[in-house]
């Protein structure tokens, strides 16, 4: 004999609800796909790409120095940012799917289409921790008071800083502390 195994969730009509109201919310997965895009550009500012989440160029803007790379060096900086902006745009994708659908209907979507999303891929930069982002800070204080020869003295977040700093060598600005930027200091003619 089969043993029947309910179905947990409901009744039957709220199950079909569910299952139509998945179908439809599936449905318009593409037409969120298409409208996500990525925009990136290299580090010298000469190239910028916009594509959308299945790769097609929406834009491409190159500053008058490109002619300055040579066709083959351009050619591949264009597609090296071309990359980058489609993963930014399959990204936006997926995170505009998962607030429809949930994660785990935009996992299964990752996987039947074969293309990850990229904050899932292991091999990805993460950046920098926080805890990482404080040591270092923490080192380039210490090194700065080294440096000046001042006391040290806790700063505001409680950091130990000197009596003196890059601050005071640079009109009162620490160019790795945004707390000692004053807009007041910008002047047009530096």
């Amino acid at each position: 004999m089969i043993e029947q195994v309910p179905v947990g969730g409901g009744s039957t009509k709220e199950l079909i609800e569910q299952a139509r109201t998945r179908r439809d919310a599936l449905s318009s997965v593409d037409a969120l796909m298409a409208k996500a895009t990525g925009t990136a550009h290299d580090v010298d500012n000469t190239v910028e790409v916009t594509v959308d989440a299945r790769g097609k160029l929406l834009r491409l803007w190159l500053a008058p120095a490109a002619v300055n790379w040579g066709p083959e060096r351009l050619g591949s900086l264009i597609v090296e940012v071309a990359h980058v902006a489609m993963q930014e745009a399959v990204q936006a994708s997926y995170n505009m799917v998962a607030l429809q659908l949930g994660e785990d209907m935009t996992y299964l979507i990752e996987r039947l289409s074969g293309m990850p999303a990229p904050a899932r891929d292991p091999n990805a930069d993460p950046g920098i921790t926080v805890e990482e982002f404080q040591r270092r800070r923490e080192e380039r204080l210490r090194e700065a008071e080294r440096r000046a020869g001042g006391t040290a003295q806790p700063g505001r977040d409680g950091v130990t800083g000197g009596s003196r700093s890059r601050a005071d060598d640079h009109g009162g600005y620490d160019d790795y502390d945004l707390d000692t930027f004053d807009p007041a200091t910008l002047r047009s003619d530096r």
